[in-house]
């Protein structure tokens, strides 16, 4: 015996945090996703077993649809996830949504998709992660996959992509320079990073926009793992065109390992640079300086399928992980719109 309840007081935030989920919560996130609803499964003894939030106001544009959202989801068996779910469909209707789309934690900003083939890779630093059960609760409740994304291993930091050096000449004679960032400006590097990435995110599957200021809140949690020479900026005549963020596997040491693996986090290319090589360049070089410093491998994480960064990604590296975001048409609508019918996104791009 399942009951469904509102969570709307600071008092119920606790056993609505404390249920396993895909990334720590507590009061603080409540203000920064802002979710227009949260939901809890309480089981007969008043015990939480599922949870998720839902957004119906502001959510990304898709063709043909209205989009609402369910995030913050966690579920500890597929009983009380059917009836979590089947609720926050009803619910979104109710609000004039035409598609659930899931899991998402308000957008793509935060915490959203699930992993759908582990393969034998451990977990990488700042990898979403979920039990395997996860994807048949949507499955099972009438989502299809929307978007694919993944993730993929290169083995060695020390192969080279033969079309990088005439690359480098092209565009350097072309007046386009790469450096690391300045790690004694921080936040003066993140303003020029926040400008290049909103320009070429902007037509990116699921883009909503996201202030400065939400952008290098992001960043800073990061300041700690931070290798500047492992983040490199493109740039023509002083502005930023381009940029790449590397970090290094900090779970390989909290497993008892050595660290020889770089994550490349987000690569991005302003629109107006994207197709000349910039991505492939920036990508050799924080490779090439990964290599330098130690590294051994490097992982390309969570790419959407249909991303140029897939392309860059096929010279050096195998799939190691698959993920996949979900969704279902609600009210009269029984088809969802294939993901590929919209336009190709115009440059690399990843955050997670």
């Amino acid at each position: 015996m399942y009951t469904l309840i509102a969570v709307e007081s600071v008092e119920q935030w606790g056993p609505f945090c404390a249920l396993p989920g895909l990334s720590t919560l507590s009061p603080a996130t409540f203000t920064r996703d802002n979710a227009d609803a949260h939901w809890m499964v309480v089981d007969g003894d008043g015990a939480p077993v599922a949870r998720c939030s839902l957004w119906w106001r502001g959510t990304p544009r898709y063709p043909g649809h209205r989009l609402g959202l369910i995030g913050h989801y966690a579920a500890l068996d597929p009983s009380p996830a059917r009836s979590l779910l089947q609720h926050a469909c009803g619910q979104l209707a109710a609000h004039g949504c035409t598609l659930a789309v899931g899991p998402m934690d308000g957008s793509t900003w935060q915490r959203y998709r699930l992993l759908t083939e582990r393969g034998v890779e451990p977990r990488f630093f700042l990898e979403p992660d979920n039990p395997d059960a996860w994807p048949a609760h949507f499955t099972t409740n009438g989502f299809a996959p929307l978007a694919h994304y993944y993730s993929a291993l290169n083995p060695n930091l020390g192969q080279c992509d033969p079309r990088i050096p005439d690359v480098a000449r092209r565009l350097g004679a072309e007046g386009v320079s790469i450096r690391s960032m300045d790690g004694a400006r921080f936040g003066d590097e993140l303003q020029r990073i926040y400008a290049v990435t909103m320009a070429s995110f902007r037509h990116n599957f699921l883009y909503c926009p996201l202030s400065e200021a939400d952008f290098v809140a992001l960043h800073h949690a990061l300041v700690p793992y931070i290798h500047p020479e492992l983040i490199f900026l493109a740039e023509h005549v002083g502005r930023p065109v381009g940029f790449i963020f590397g970090i290094p596997d900090v779970l390989q040491a909290r497993r008892g390992q050595t660290i020889d693996t770089v994550i490349i986090k987000t690569l991005a290319v302003h629109p107006a640079y994207a197709g000349v090589g910039l991505g492939s360049l920036l990508t050799a070089r924080c490779q090439e300086s990964a290599h330098n410093l130690g590294f051994r491998r490097a992982i390309h994480a969570l790419m959407h399928e249909r991303n140029t960064s897939r392309t860059i990604s096929a010279h050096y590296a195998q799939t190691i992980r698959r993920y996949t975001l979900f969704a279902r048409a609600l009210g009269d609508r029984h088809q969802v719109k294939p993901e590929g019918a919209d336009p190709v996104p115009s440059s690399p791009e990843e955050v997670l």
